[in-house]
């Protein structure tokens, strides 16, 4: 995660102020997502009486457990923060430490944000306050993914899972959630457990539907320095490229045509680095809907984090 290594004094003034502003951007983004998943658990979750799956979701069945059986009330934050403190420990040691830091500040932010913001019940329809509940959970994840940061949770554990065995971690948490289900349902109602999956599923839609990683770009670069273009669209992105031949009408000269389809999160970076290679080169981006064929995925952690997001937040 920590991928710029440089001395700070070999930072010359736009580079402070480009980690400035992305350091700003990135906090921003966190501190936004958090304010409205906290919103949406004081609102949809608690009117619904939903479990949302993950560390948060376990969090509110012990809470809600004790409450009811025990007659004592737990604050949200202090619960979220034991669960988390031996995951966020490991993600730290393993991971990388700025994606464990902005992590946990998401959760610090989310946990206190939730004890703090009153009750605040929009309706007593199970079915809307699931499938907008949703929604709205779906998007705050989006906000958090964003700012390359997670919930939490189940997201240290699988990443780390992931990367040190290199084994899928994503049937593991299934289970987990599907194991906390079972519980809530036991203790509150079959009723609650199954609400829960279909708000789980409208998250999960949401945060597929806006996340660029799962949007397909093809790019076509027509420039005269097409090998060191496809050298930085190889070592950024993995990808492979085509490269064509021919001649510029305007003026007769023979040009080169780079094409390449990449993630659409990856689009900034690469047009970025052609700019610096050659500032004459000619960028046309265009969406593309499908690709059939051998379409490298880069392994990343928010990989795992977009899929298991949604039952951790």
């Amino acid at each position: 995660m920590d991928t710029d290594k440089r001395p700070s004094s070999l930072w010359g003034k736009e580079d402070i102020r480009s980690r400035l502003l992305g350091f700003a951007g990135r906090m921003g983004l966190i501190l936004v997502a958090s304010v409205i998943m906290a919103v949406n658990i004081k609102s949809f979750v608690e009117a619904g009486g939903l479990f949302p799956g993950g560390f948060n979701g376990l969090t509110l069945l012990i809470q809600r457990s004790v409450q009811q059986y025990g007659h004592v009330t737990l604050p949200f934050s202090v619960i979220n923060f034991l669960l988390n403190a031996v995951p966020a420990v490991i993600s730290f040691r393993l991971i990388g430490k700025r994606f464990t830091v902005y992590s946990c500040v998401m959760i610090v932010l989310t946990s206190v944000l939730t004890d703090i913001i009153p009750s605040m019940p929009l309706t007593d329809d199970v079915l809307l306050i699931c499938v907008f509940g949703g929604i709205i959970n779906g998007f705050a994840i989006s906000l958090c993914l964003l700012g390359r940061a997670t919930s939490g949770g189940t997201d240290f554990i699988a990443v780390a899972v992931s990367e040190r065995l290199n084994v899928d971690a994503w049937n593991y948490v299934l289970f987990g959630n599907a194991v906390m289900l079972g519980i809530a349902g036991l203790l509150f109602g079959w009723d609650k457990a199954l609400y829960s999956i279909i708000f789980q599923f409208a998250s999960t839609q949401i945060v597929r539907m806006l996340n660029p990683r799962y949007k397909r770009t093809t790019l076509f670069i027509i420039s005269d320095r097409s090998e060191q273009i496809y050298e930085q669209i190889k070592d950024l992105t993995h990808h492979g490229a085509t490269l064509f031949q021919g001649t510029g009408l305007y003026n007769g000269e023979p040009r080169s045509m780079i094409y390449s389809v990449i993630a659409g999160d990856e689009v900034k970076k690469i047009a970025r680095q052609v700019r610096q290679i050659d500032p004459k080169a000619f960028i046309n981006i265009l969406k593309t809907d499908q690709v059939a064929g051998n379409f490298y995925q880069r392994p990343s952690i928010f990989d795992l984090a977009i899929s298991i997001f949604a039952f951790d937040a």
